[in-house]
């Protein structure tokens, strides 16, 4: 029986909405994606504070600080006094350069002409 001061990775991972659903949670960590202190979790490993957790969501690796440990979810305003977001800046610039390679093109414009083609192209570094 978990005490007040113990709480699963899974839960904490929903209730501080890393995750929207448990179920997600669980799955992540049960596919190798949530990390502890550099070492695979399962949904039922017992998190304790100032442990360092490592969340795969590709194409970032998010990194958290625990600060307290919650097994209910909260509003987004009371999270920031449980976690705290330590991701490097350079993971969070992979989110950047993925959004400049998105192309809008008018509805109903058809499909790209051999010429625009090769300047989507030279625009992507093809």
């Amino acid at each position: 029986m978990l005490t007040d001061n113990e709480v699963r990775i899974d839960k904490w991972l929903w209730a501080v909405r890393i995750f929207k659903t448990r179920s997600q949670a669980s799955e992540a960590c049960r596919k190798g994606k949530v990390l502890i202190l550099d070492q695979q979790a399962k949904p039922s490993r017992i998190l304790k504070i100032d442990d360092i957790v490592q969340v795969k969501k590709p194409p970032v690796v998010y990194s958290f600080r625990v600060l307290g440990l919650l097994g209910k979810r909260l509003g987004t305003k009371a999270i920031h006094e449980y976690v705290e977001n330590i991701t490097p800046r350079e993971e969070l610039d992979k989110l950047k350069i993925r959004e400049t390679f998105f192309i809008v093109r008018d509805r109903g414009a058809g499909r790209p002409t051999k010429k625009e083609r090769r300047v989507i192209d030279k625009l992507k570094g093809e």
